[in-house]
């Protein structure tokens, strides 16, 4: 629970407030101090008479009523201490700063559950324990620096590592990002980032709200909850980027020592930020970069002009663009060649714009003018321009500044000099800009906001899913293991999912006429073991009766086999999809190109069951290999609305079935007319 005694105290007790500025107790001091808290701050130290000029009580009993509580002590008193402010002091708010609990000890994480089961007793807010405290405009109540510069057009930033907030704060205060509040969780007993959301959510007003929310994860403990506040604040007009740290099996144990935080899998997480519209980012520069990105209007096309005196890091931006799937078209025309003479002679304006290093900032800004008012196609611009050590920075950054205030087009400002002009950037940076020094990391960042999705509509897609007849279908299953093909095939019925014809017998007569019905050329796979290709278990381009006869004789002698299955052979792309159960995320639903393709280039694509045509659409369209089933070189591209609507069909299929762990599809066959399931395994735990 997050209340007004945690967000504005009108009273503060530090409880290990010291004198020792190099030292949590003493530090938070100081940044109370420092950041002109307004109320009452309150300090208790039994050893100290006076800490940074204000005057100590020796003993908690002593203290008068207090709002907010921040403990610097040791774990092992902190519960005493809760207690005895909750119940004789009426503080209802608490920043336990110190640690060893939980995410060392199995004692200390009864010492935590003993602090948490005092504060919900008596209706207190906590943030901790093993934090560095909470950042706002109201009270700077953090023990590390930096304390970057707040306002309410800041960023929001949620953190779940103290540390990890510092280095972030560090990328983000160079950057010139500013903030409207920091939080971290720490341990997160109480209030976890999925709580601070919720607040930001409930209690979202868009005319002084931040717009901005930045994320560190190292333990998502409630997916459903994250999905649907992040999602509400992104449909609101907030846009939310975040790491999510441990995916991997080394990351996860490495979150585990740090903070006991539970990993999930990567393409769980991959699925949930997609589903929820969250920007997900790998990094401290890249994180922030991103921030910087979400302060500037927002990008409304794909098109970059690119301004510069420097043609090598013009070239690298151009480069890095076109890599994202971001553009920089020629420019040329009556207005280029306008342009170009009112430049220096050399100066080249094909896009990049060299303006060379003898430019001036007059230049400078006739360059932006052309690109915001002239050429038409253009839809953000890019500012390169460091020390060209003939021109005077000053000048031509104050042309940029006032080119950011009138432009509706986004500026990109990219101010690589950084040891060489540091007081005249830091100058522009005061103005209230963000500055992004390295050209590559902006355009690895920009190409991650533009392949991120919009929320997902909340509504389940039903589209005739006979649920009665998949849960009688489940119901009749016995034993857990994978089923049989019949049963592969009745649940794939359920969702109305397009089947090969086919046949599974012991009977090599009764599997000749049905190779007969059908019509030839079929294909033989055994039946029984999981990895059939890897026994010679698959037979293709059967044309014969006989043919099929010596097949079936050699299949049925390989170990194990219960059967031989013989379907009618088709022709097409080969397609995946697949599915796998996440404790406490769902059914993360993947998709890719089939066959070898899935193992070999592991070109998949993951979302969060149930789906929408949206998000299917847009889980196609990243694939890599996308090009490959839209059709090239004459060929014909598959039936994508069919391939969107198994995808959607069987995510819901999933939403009514958790006793499914894991769906394998692969391959299907797909054309330009249909696509039709040729192979699937499903996996049953009751």
């Amino acid at each position: 629970m997050i209340n007004q005694e945690l967000l504005n105290p009108k009273s503060i007790a530090i409880i290990g407030g010291s004198n020792n500025v190099h030292k949590p107790g003493g530090a938070v001091v100081r940044n109370l101090l420092s950041g002109g808290y307004s109320g009452t701050l309150r300090i208790v130290n039994p050893k100290e008479d006076e800490v940074q000029g204000i005057k100590v009580f020796h003993d908690a009993r002593e203290l008068p009523p207090t709002e907010l509580a921040i403990l610097v002590v040791a774990a092992k008193y902190c519960p005493e201490y809760v207690e005895l402010l909750a119940k004789e002091k009426q503080t209802r708010a608490f920043i336990i700063i110190s640690a060893g609990f939980s995410e060392e000890t199995h004692e200390g994480a009864v010492l935590e559950q003993k602090i948490l089961d005092i504060c919900q007793q008596y209706g207190a807010a906590l943030i901790g324990p093993n934090c560095i405290g909470l950042l706002n405009r109201n009270h700077h109540s953090v023990f590390t620096k930096p304390i970057p510069k707040l306002n309410p057009n800041g960023v929001d930033f949620v953190s779940g590592s103290g540390a990890t907030a510092v280095f972030i704060l560090e990328s983000a205060v160079i950057k010139g990002l500013q903030f409207n509040s920091v939080w971290s969780i720490g341990n997160g007993k109480q209030i976890g980032i999925e709580d601070v959301l919720q607040h930001f959510d409930e209690h979202f007003n868009p005319e002084t709200d931040s717009k901005v929310k930045l994320l560190y994860i190292e333990n998502i403990s409630n997916p459903d909850k994250l999905l649907y506040h992040a999602s509400n604040l992104i449909r609101k007009g907030c846009r939310i980027a975040a790491i999510k740290a441990g995916s991997s099996e080394s990351g996860s144990r490495a979150a585990s020592s740090h903070t006991g935080a539970i990993a999930s899998s990567d393409s769980a997480v991959e699925a949930l930020f997609r589903k929820a519209g969250i920007v997900r980012c790998f990094s401290r520069e890249e994180l922030t970069t991103v921030g910087c990105i979400f302060t500037l209007p927002e990008l409304k096309g794909r098109n970059f002009a690119i301004v510069t005196h420097a043609g090598g890091p013009g070239v690298m931006l151009t480069d890095a663009l076109s890599k994202g799937g971001l553009n920089v078209p020629k420019i040329e025309g009556p207005e280029a060649d306008e342009l170009k003479a009112k430049l220096f002679p050399g100066s080249a304006v094909a896009n990049p714009i060299d303006i060379l290093a003898t430019g001036t900032a007059e230049q400078l800004g006739i360059a932006i003018d052309y690109c915001e008012h002239q050429f038409k196609d253009i839809d953000a611009i890019a500012v390169i321009y460091g020390t060209p050590g003939l021109t005077q920075l000053y000048e031509a950054y104050e042309v940029l500044h006032q080119k950011m205030l009138e432009c509706k087009k986004p500026i990109f400002p990219i101010l690589p000099s950084l040891h060489t002009a540091g007081p005249e950037v830091a100058e522009f940076l005061q103005k209230g800009h963000v500055n992004f020094s390295d050209e590559v990391t902006l355009a690895t960042a920009l190409s991650q906001i533009m392949r991120t999705p919009k929320p997902a509509p909340p509504e389940v897609q039903l589209y005739g899913i006979d649920i009665p007849k998949l849960h009688k279908i489940i119901l009749g299953i016995e034993d857990n293991g994978y089923v049989p093909p019949q049963t592969v095939r009745d649940i794939l019925s359920c969702a109305g999912i397009p089947l090969v014809p086919e046949m599974v017998s012991t009977s090599k007569d009764e599997l000749t006429a049905f190779a007969q019905k059908v019509g030839y050329p079929v294909v033989a796979k055994v039946v029984g073991p999981v990895h059939k290709s890897d026994v010679g278990g698959v037979a293709l381009n059967i044309h014969t009766p006989e043919h099929l006869a010596l097949e079936f004789d050699r299949m049925m002698s390989i170990k194990d086999v219960t059967g031989v299955m013989v379907q009618k052979m088709l022709k097409g792309t080969e397609l995946f999809i697949g599915a796998k159960y996440e404790e406490r995320f769902g059914h993360v639903v993947l998709c890719g190109l089939g066959g070898i393709f899935v193992e070999v280039l592991k070109d998949v694509s993951s979302g969060l069951a149930p789906l929408s045509y949206g998000e299917a659409y847009s889980m196609i369209h990243s694939l890599r290999g996308y090009k490959i089933l839209k059709g090239t070189r004459g060929q014909q591209g598959i039936n994508e609305e069919k391939y969107a609507e198994i995808i959607v069909r069987l995510s819901t299929l999933l939403r009514f079935a958790t006793e499914i762990k894991e769906m394998d599809i692969n391959p299907l066959l797909a054309d330009e007319n249909d696509v039709v399931v040729v192979d699937a395994r499903i996996l049953i735990e009751k």
